[in-house]
C-alpha cells in the first residue's frame, strides 16, 4: 500500500482534509481519530491489502507513519 492509498483511506474514514494527512500527523491529536475510527481504519487497511495487523499492535499506532510501518512489517 502506498502513502497516497493510505491517505485516501484516512480521509474517507476520519473526514479530514488530505493536506492534513502527513507521515508525522498524530491520529488522535492531529486527525481527531477515536477508538472506533481507528478500528475502522484497521479493518479497511486489512481488507484493502489482504494483510493482518495484529490487534494488540493497534495501540502502538500513533502517527500515520506508524500505520505505514505496521503495513510494511506485516506484509
Amino acid at each position: 500500500m502506498t502513502f497516497d492509498e493510505l491517505k485516501e483511506i484516512i480521509v474517507e474514514i476520519l473526514g479530514v482534509e488530505a493536506d492534513d494527512v502527513k507521515p508525522e500527523a498524530n491520529l488522535i491529536e492531529d486527525l481527531d481519530a477515536d477508538s472506533l475510527s481507528i478500528t475502522e481504519l484497521h479493518m479497511e487497511i486489512e481488507e484493502k491489502t489482504g494483510i493482518t495487523i495484529p490487534e494488540e499492535s493497534i495501540v502502538d499506532l500513533h502517527t500515520v507513519q506508524d500505520v505505514m510501518d505496521a503495513i510494511e512489517a506485516n506484509k
